[in-house]
């Protein structure tokens, strides 16, 4: 696996902490050369600023926004979006999402799903798909 495509609304957005432990999983899996990226269900436009931030933080290469690229998650054409906003294959992603419809979309699509629901259960498995090791 090469790249981390994680949704905003559900996963990034949440309390402080679990985004300050998210900064840290996502400057760790760049370190390792994982090209990270957002996808999410957006319209865009100036209200999309906080999910913007995250690239303009560096803590993520590219934002895809659906309002932006005309699909939605679950539709292949979002994740295709995506895994194109970091130059790479579906099949070398992961998308991590709070929705499981997107997440068998996208293991349908040849992504690996990761169901986010706390990020105590998630980090475990992003770490061990990435060989991440460290405090998250």
């Amino acid at each position: 696996m090469r790249g981390l495509i994680v949704d905003y609304v559900g996963v990034l957005d949440g309390m402080e902490e679990d985004q300050r432990r998210w900064r840290n999983l996502l400057a760790a899996a760049k370190r390792e050369g994982v090209a990270t990226a957002i996808l999410s269900n957006d319209p865009g436009g100036p209200g999309a600023d906080p999910i913007r931030e995250w690239q303009r933080g560096e803590f993520v290469d590219a934002v895809v926004l659906s309002g932006e690229i005309d699909a939605e998650k679950p539709s292949e054409e979002a994740f295709q979006a995506a895994a194109e906003a970091i130059d790479l294959p579906m099949r070398d992603c992961v998308l991590v999402d709070d929705s499981i419809l997107n997440v068998r979309a996208a293991v349908e699509a040849g992504l690996v799903g990761v169901y986010y629901q706390q990020f105590d259960r998630a980090v475990v498995e992003i770490a061990g798909l990435f060989g991440l090791e460290g405090e998250f």
